[in-house]
C-alpha cells in the first residue's frame, strides 16, 4: 500500500528588493567607506585616488542639492504665478471676452451671443445653426457682410419661433464674393465674463453661463455693436 504524497508544501515566500536606478549621495559615501574598509593593507588606496574620490562626492553632493534647492524654487514660482495669474483674473470679471468657438450652450439663459470675422468684404453671408445631432434649426441670411467682425444674439429658437430645449448648439458660417468664391471666416463666442471659478485643472471663467479655459479666451474686447 503507498500513500499519496501531499505536495502542497508551505515555503516562506521572498520578495527581492527593486534595484535602485541611480545612486545618491549616500550610496557613493557607504560604498567609499566600504572600500577602505576592505583594502589590502599591503596595497592602500593611494592619496591621490582617495582625493579623487572624495572629489567626486564633493560634486555629486552639491549636484544634489542644486536640484533639491532648484526643485523647491520652482514649486515656490509655480505657486506664486498661479497666485498672480488668479488674481488677475478675477480683475477680470465684469469685461466682455471673445472666445474661439463654434460651440453654444443652452443651459436655460435667454440669449447667447455670438459672431464670426470676415477677411474681406462678402457679398452673401449665411449663418446655419444645428443642434447636437446636426439637424439644421436656424438660418439667418446675410447678417453682416463687410470684412471684420459680427455679433449676433440668438434667443434659442428656430426658424418657426419655437423655444428650443436646453443643449449644445454649433453654427456654420458661409461667405461668398461676388464670383461665388469662398470667403476665409473665424468664429467666435461673445459676452461678459460673469465669474471666475478655480478648478484642480485650472482656472475658468464663466461667459454666458459656461466655463471656458483661459487658454481659449482669443481677447479682451470693448463691445461690438449688434449686426442684427
Amino acid at each position: 500500500m503507498v500513500d499519496s504524497v501531499n505536495n502542497n508544501s508551505s515555503f516562506n515566500s521572498y520578495t527581492a528588493p527593486t534595484p535602485k536606478k541611480s545612486l545618491g549621495k549616500d550610496d557613493f559615501m557607504k560604498l567609499l567607506i566600504t572600500q577602505l574598509q576592505y583594502q589590502d593593507p599591503m596595497n592602500p588606496m593611494e592619496g591621490a585616488e582617495y582625493a579623487s574620490q572624495l572629489a567626486q562626492f564633493s560634486s555629486l553632493e552639491q549636484i544634489t542639492n542644486l536640484n533639491d534647492s532648484m526643485s523647491k524654487s520652482m514649486e515656490i514660482n509655480f505657486q506664486l504665478v498661479n497666485s498672480i495669474n488668479n488674481t488677475m483674473t478675477a480683475a477680470l470679471i465684469g469685461k466682455e471676452a471673445k472666445v474661439d468657438s463654434s460651440t453654444m450652450k443652452n443651459s436655460g439663459q435667454d440669449s447667447i451671443s455670438f459672431g464670426y470675422n470676415l477677411a474681406a468684404n462678402a457679398n452673401t453671408v449665411t449663418v446655419t445653426i444645428k443642434d447636437s445631432k446636426g439637424n439644421v434649426v436656424k438660418t439667418i441670411e446675410n447678417p453682416g457682410q463687410t470684412a471684420g467682425d459680427h455679433k449676433l444674439s440668438w434667443n434659442f429658437t428656430d426658424n418657426k419661433g419655437t423655444k428650443l430645449p436646453d443643449g449644445e448648439y454649433t453654427f456654420e458660417v458661409e461667405a461668398l464674393a461676388g464670383n461665388k468664391s469662398t470667403i476665409s471666416s473665424s468664429n467666435f463666442i461673445y459676452g461678459t465674463i460673469q465669474g471666475l471659478r478655480f478648478t484642480e485643472n485650472g482656472s475658468k471663467l464663466v461667459i454666458n453661463g459656461v466655463e471656458y479655459d483661459l487658454s481659449t479666451i482669443n481677447e479682451i474686447v470693448e463691445p461690438l455693436k449688434s449686426s442684427k
